[in-house]
């Protein structure tokens, strides 16, 4: 189809008809063109996605790929998703078209990417080449799914990279409470590192609560918010999974220490954050935290492993604490199951007893 010059800016614009997703014919008007083949160009593309047709490179299909599944996605995951996307794999498959992308070109690109290295000389963990893998594999994913496209040359390819394998930390009560002790100093430390310990949190949801979210008398916190630092902007998210919202039964000593912490606060609004500091403000006080005392360094995220620990150890059972903490109780069973010593041992006994 044809394109046109404006006659007092001199750009050019495309006027397109085609059929919209529900079979009624339209027309699609854009402007602003330095140059007629520019105009072609953008026209051609539009064609291409209006129609689906794999024909189309892998960038033009990646921002129909983009277009499908921003609004599905929190932010958080939806920036970092991009990202590994935009930097690692489409400068290498941007100008192919996508029907002609096949596993030996998926493999020539994994051979790239395995041989970087940054100005250090380390190569990306096997877990990072693992998700970036696992991004190109989603992109195929989703135009075999949708659009037609025969199969994932990314998943014939096979993967690279492993699962994450780190060890699980996680402190006993002891060495929590010889920790606790320390960072007394800081009210605002210690009861957050109480809520942490003692509820199981995840730190986003932490940092999220108000004192709307909290029902002293019955002894309640309620979960129903995640809180982010995104692009330098404080954004509040739903929890992690549906599964997350969630109302945690507080003991009654932590009951008591809020009470006195909200109090501290003096006016502050029912919808505002009572945490309101960072994950690297945390990570700096655990820091200072074990220095001080000689117990082991490990990440925020594992006092929720020290939780569902000292739960287990308490003799709850995994529905109970996954309840708790958010999680399916098969998760926790899978995760877990090394901290589930006596369960094992009963499981046997029975089975000897059935057995006659």
């Amino acid at each position: 189809m044809p394109a046109y010059k404006e006659k007092d800016s001199k750009t050019w614009y495309v006027s397109v008809r085609y059929e919209d997703w529900t079979g009624k014919k339209t027309r699609k008007v854009k402007r602003g063109f330095q140059s007629k083949r520019e105009a072609l160009e953008w026209e051609r593309k539009f064609l291409l996605k209006e129609n689906a047709s794999l024909d189309m490179t892998f960038e033009s299909f990646l921002e129909l790929y983009k277009e499908d599944l921003k609004d599905r996605l929190k932010l958080s995951t939806w920036i970092m998703k991009t990202s590994v996307i935009d930097q690692k794999i489409l400068p290498y498959f941007k100008n192919k078209r996508m029907c002609d992308i096949k596993p030996s070109d998926v493999i020539a690109w994994q051979k790239v990417i395995m041989a970087h290295r940054d100005e250090n000389g380390n190569a990306y963990t096997p877990t990072y080449l693992k998700t970036i893998h696992n991004q190109l594999s989603a992109i195929f994913n989703h135009a075999v799914r949708y659009y037609e496209l025969s199969s994932n040359p990314a998943a014939k390819a096979g993967n690279m990279g492993k699962e994450k394998t780190r060890e699980m930390l996680f402190w006993t009560k002891d060495e929590y409470t010889t920790f606790a002790e320390e960072i007394m100093d800081k009210p605002i430390s210690f009861y957050a590192f109480e809520m942490l310990y003692w509820c199981g949190l995840r730190m986003g949801e932490l940092l999220a609560l108000t004192p709307n979210d909290f029902d002293l008398e019955d002894g309640i916190v309620r979960i129903t918010k995640s809180y982010q630092r995104i692009h330098g902007e404080d954004v509040i998210t739903d929890p992690k999974t549906d599964k997350s919202i969630r109302n945690i039964k507080m003991p009654d000593f932590l009951v008591d220490e809020i009470q006195d912490y909200l109090k501290a606060l003096y006016s502050v609004e029912g919808d505002t954050r009572i945490f309101p500091i960072t994950k690297g403000y945390l990570h700096r006080e655990m820091t200072r935290g074990c220095n001080a005392t000689g117990v082991k360094r490990i990440r925020i995220h594992d006092l929720r492993h020290s939780h569902v620990s000292l739960l287990i150890n308490m003799g709850f059972s995994a529905v109970a604490i996954a309840d708790r903490v958010g999680h399916e109780s098969i998760d926790i069973t899978y995760r877990y199951a090394h901290l589930f010593p006596t369960t094992q041992k009963e499981i046997a006994n029975k089975l000897n007893t059935e057995r006659g």
